[in-house]
Formats: structure tokens, sequence, C-alpha cells
């Protein structure tokens, strides 16, 4: 163990570095630096969570990548079926880091009721569509049973169930436009068997899920002729690469669509909090360095006597500053340690129990979402504690220019 860490150890026992002065500042010090690593637990977990959920609710209705015919890229109703037989299905199977592939087709239809009418977009999933994915959102009955045989079963969103005043068991009439352009609709009497609110009012005030077969029948489709395929991905950071894999896999008529271009907008909306997040954590580290600029340069001018008496013992510049500098390293993790207590509890809190509620309209969430790793809470406490002390070297030069002579009867 080194004199200067035995010295800094023994003030810091001795409460050495609180006096009457300095003990008001010290405080406020660390104080500034737990606010700080609370502000910046908050605002990365709080981002990234949002980001997360507004993501995995696009891709609940999407997939990740959308595998289409080239007419079809700016519509949601699909005139132009895929064939997708198993040779087709090869192509996912060919690339690595797909989780799972789903074919869907969606037409636009009337919903009549007594009450009202509301216009739809049926979603016809097939036996593989992945249900679980939903299964979140849903907050009354069950979901489709699209395994078997052909039945009339659907699931539509609270918003539209109340607009209809619709509610589980009931039937209703539904009306669609015939391909060949009949002036007679296609008539289907679905059967209402779940309600789900995912919050997204843009899938909410439409969407209904149905039977694939639906869609194939009233379309003239073939068994093995879909609108669209859903593809899932392992890791949503990989989707730009995998889009563009998958493009260059596909057969020329058809193209590869990742959500992140289909709703631009939205991630463009999602990217800012990125910027939002840095900007917080570089004005929080900012005050906190100034504090402990502040508080150091106290703890240097009420320690001038002491620091005099060490030069007279031979003690080096530098090893003078490194009995502060380990003071203040102390303050600062005591600091980061009350902060990350603070902040993961409140965290934690958010998590568990969503205290915090959110605007769905605005926000596309019923609840503050937290999202955050450890790998990031340690490395934000470390280059805390790293560009404080870095900054903190400034100061403490004023340690050189203090002269044994003055200092020792200074009072």
């Amino acid at each position: 163990m080194n004199l200067e860490y035995f010295i800094a150890k023994r003030l810091i026992k001795t409460k050495g570095y609180k006096s009457s002065v300095s003990s008001p500042i010290i405080k406020i010090a660390i104080a500034a630096i737990s606010i700080g690593i609370v502000m910046m637990l908050l605002s990365i977990a709080t981002g990234q969570g949002l980001q997360k959920k507004i993501r995995e609710k696009i891709a609940v209705y999407n997939g990740h990548i959308i595998i289409s015919p080239f007419d079809e890229n700016e519509s949601q109703i699909n005139t132009t079926p895929i064939e997708a037989d198993s040779s087709f299905y090869n192509y996912f199977k060919s690339i690595d880091g797909i989780s799972h592939y789903q074919a869907v087709a969606t037409k636009a239809g009337i919903i009549r009721t007594e009450k009202g009418f509301e216009g739809i977009l049926l979603k016809g999933v097939n036996k593989d569509y992945d249900w679980s994915l939903l299964s979140e959102y849903l907050i009354e009955g069950t979901t489709p049973n699209t395994a078997n045989e052909l039945n009339n079963q659907v699931i539509l969103s609270e918003y539209l169930a109340n607009r209809l005043q619709l509610k589980v068991g009931d039937k209703f009439n539904t009306f669609f436009v015939k391909k060949t352009g009949n002036q007679i609709p296609n008539l289907r009497v679905f059967e209402l068997v779940g309600i789900y609110n995912s919050g997204f009012e843009e899938f909410d005030k439409n969407l209904v899920l149905g039977d694939l077969r639906h869609v194939q029948r009233i379309n003239k489709w073939k068994e093995n002729e879909v609108g669209n395929i859903e593809v899932f991905l392992n890791n949503f950071d990989q989707i730009e690469g995998k889009g563009l894999e998958l493009y260059e896999a596909l057969p020329p008529e058809l193209n590869a669509t990742t959500i992140v271009t289909k709703y631009n907008s939205i991630f463009e909306l999602l990217q800012l909090f990125d910027f939002n997040i840095l900007v917080i954590i570089v004005i929080m580290i900012l005050v906190a360095t100034i504090n402990m600029v502040v508080a150091l340069l106290v703890l240097i001018l009420e320690r001038t006597q002491m620091i005099g008496i060490l030069k007279s013992f031979g003690a080096s510049n530098w090893n003078i500053r490194k009995i502060f500098l380990y003071n203040a390293s102390y303050l600062i993790g005591k600091g980061l340690l009350i902060g990350n207590g603070i902040g993961l509890g409140l965290l934690f809190i958010q998590h568990q129990w969503g205290i915090i509620k959110l605007e769905p309209k605005d926000y596309y969430v019923n609840q503050a979402q937290v999202y955050i790793e450890w790998w990031q809470v340690i490395l934000l406490n470390s280059c805390t504690l790293l560009i404080c002390l870095l900054v903190l070297l400034v100061p403490s030069y004023i340690i050189s220019k203090i002269a044994p002579s003055k200092a020792i009867r200074f009072s």
C-alpha cells in the first residue's frame, strides 16, 4: 500500500475531508453525481425501452421483412398473389438469422352491424402464423383456430369492438368487393372470438385477423397463393443486412421491404431518442464534473497546510495530487453508488408495476417502457468515473503552485 493511498484512506476514515466549509460543498457534489447517474439511467432505459417496444409492435403485424410483388410496394391490400410452395420457402431456409416466416394475405372490406359500419382490412393468416406474438395484446377471448378446417373465427381490436358495439361471441356481416368487378359484394359472416389492444392506433383502427383461406376464396386464388410473406429475424440490428441478402436471393418479380423502410417516419422519430439520450448524458456528466472540480478546489485550499508539510518532507507534487484524487474517487464512487441504487430501483418499480402511464395516441404505448443491459450500466458508471477523474487532473495542478514555506504558515 503506497503512502498516498494510506493518507487518503485515513482522511476518509476520520472524515478529514469534511469541515464546516467543505461539508455542504461535498454533499452537493455527491448529490450532483447521484442525480446525474439517476437521470442518465432513466433516459437510457426509457429511451431504449420505448424504441424496443415500438419495434416489437410493428413487427407483430408485419414481421421484420415483408416479401411482396413489386407492384404492391406501397399498398396494404394484396391484389397479386405469390406462389408459395416448398421450393419457394427454400429462399428463407438458406439465410441464417431468420427465426420464423409466415404467409398472409389482406383484403379490404366493410363490417356492417345494427349499430353502424366500419371499413376494415382483413388479414388472412395461415396455420403457420405465430399467435404468441399477439397474445400479449389479447385482452379478451382467444385466437382463431386456423390450423384445422376453414371457420369464420376472427379477432379485432378493442377500438373496433367499441365502435361497433361488439363483444366476444357475436356474429357480424362483412362485405368484400369481388376481384371480378361484380357489383354484388361478397358476404362473409364472421364470429368474434377475441379482442386485442396493442395501443398502436394505426393498426388497431382497422385490422381484423382471420383465416387466410377466406381471402384466397374471395380472390379466386389457389391454395398455394398468398399475398405476403412476413419474415422474422433473431436480431433486429441485422435487419438492413438481412433485408438486402434476402432481396438478392429472391426471384426478380419479388421485393423484400424492411419495416424500417415501410414505416420510415416512425423509425426516424425513434432515432431522435438516441440524440436526446446523448444530450442528457453529456449535460449530466458536465454538471457532475463541475461540482467535483469545485469540491476538489475547496479540499485543496482547506488542506494547504498539510500540503506544505508533505512537501517539506520531500513528497512530490504528483504524490500529493494522488492523495486528493483518491479522495475524489471515493466521493465520486459514493455518488455513483447512491445514484445507481435510486435509478435501478425506480426502473425496477416501473418495469414491475408500470406506474408511469403514457397516451398511446402520442407514444404508441400505454405505459413508459424500460430496458437496459448490465453492460450499459457498467459502461456508464466507468465512463462517468473516468471522465470526472481526467477533468479533476486540471484543478489538482494547483498543488504544484503551493510553496511549502508559505503553506506551513497558512491557517
